[in-house]
C-alpha cells in the first residue's frame, strides 16, 4: 500500500501554514516628541512607553503598533521622496462617517492631506508625518475585505489603473453633507467629479528635510554617539 504524502512531506514549506499577522512598523527618527504628537493626532496612537530616545504607541489592544527610535549615529535622509524604502503606513476606518469626520477633525486642527485618491476598493487620504513618511487614512468602500480583495484581483478597472482619480476632500465632504450616500460619493469620485482645482502631478511626498536643516543646521550632525563610540 502506497502512502500519499502532501507536498510538505519532503519539500521545504513554501509558506507558513498559519501566516503571522502584521503587528507594527518601526521608524528611525531624530524627534521622538514631534512624531508622538503627530501619530496621536492623526490616528489616536498613544504611548505605552515614552522616553527621549524611543516610544512605542498603540491605538488598539496590541502592546504597540508604531515604534519610534532615536538611535545614536542616526542622521537626516538625503532626497527622502526619491529614496528606496517605506512609502507610507495605512490606517483604516470601518465606516465612511468615521473617515470623513476624521478629515474634518484634522482639518480643524490645521492638518490636511497631501493627496487624496479613490483607489476603487478604498478612498484614501494621505498625510505626511514630521519626518516625511506618508500616512494613509482609508475606508474600504465595499465594507467587506473579501469583496474588496476580489475586486482588486478580478476587476479590469483596477488592472488598468491602480492609483485612481484624485479628489478634493472638501468637495467630497460637501456632497456627503448635502445628502449623497457614500456609494454615490464613491461613484462620483471615480468619475472624476471631485478632482482638486490644482491636482498634484506626482504621488510622491514632499521633502521636509531641507527646511528643517535650514532652520536647525545642527541636525546635520545627527544623533550624537556615546562618548566611547565617537570618532
Amino acid at each position: 500500500m502506497t502512502t500519499e504524502h502532501s507536498q510538505y512531506f519532503r519539500t521545504p514549506k513554501p509558506r507558513p501554514i498559519r501566516p503571522p499577522k502584521l503587528h507594527h512598523a518601526t521608524f528611525m527618527t531624530m524627534d521622538v516628541d514631534a512624531m508622538v504628537a503627530f501619530y496621536e493626532l492623526v490616528a489616536g496612537l498613544q504611548p505605552v512607553y515614552y522616553a527621549q530616545h524611543a516610544a512605542w504607541l498603540t491605538n488598539d489592544e496590541a502592546n504597540h503598533r508604531i515604534a519610534l527610535l532615536r538611535l545614536p549615529g542616526l542622521h537626516p535622509p538625503t532626497d527622502k521622496p526619491h529614496s528606496v524604502g517605506l512609502h507610507h503606513t495605512a490606517f483604516e476606518y470601518d465606516s465612511f462617517d468615521g473617515w470623513i469626520d476624521n478629515y474634518e477633525r484634522l482639518r480643524d486642527a490645521g492638518l490636511t492631506p497631501v493627496i487624496s485618491l479613490d483607489h476603487g476598493m478604498t478612498m484614501s487620504m494621505y498625510y505626511q508625518d514630521p519626518d516625511g513618511n506618508g500616512v494613509e487614512i482609508q475606508v474600504d468602500m465595499f465594507e467587506d475585505w473579501a469583496v474588496s480583495k476580489e475586486w482588486m484581483w478580478a476587476s479590469q478597472e483596477f488592472s488598468e489603473d491602480q492609483v485612481g482619480p484624485q479628489f478634493d476632500p472638501e468637495k467630497v465632504l460637501a456632497a456627503y453633507r448635502q445628502g449623497a450616500t457614500k456609494d454615490e460619493v464613491h461613484r462620483r469620485a471615480r468619475a472624476g467629479e471631485f478632482v482638486p482645482d490644482q491636482p498634484r502631478t506626482t504621488v510622491t511626498f514632499d521633502d521636509p528635510w531641507p527646511a528643517r536643516l535650514a532652520a536647525d543646521p545642527a541636525l546635520a550632525d545627527g544623533v550624537p554617539l556615546p562618548p566611547t563610540q565617537e570618532t
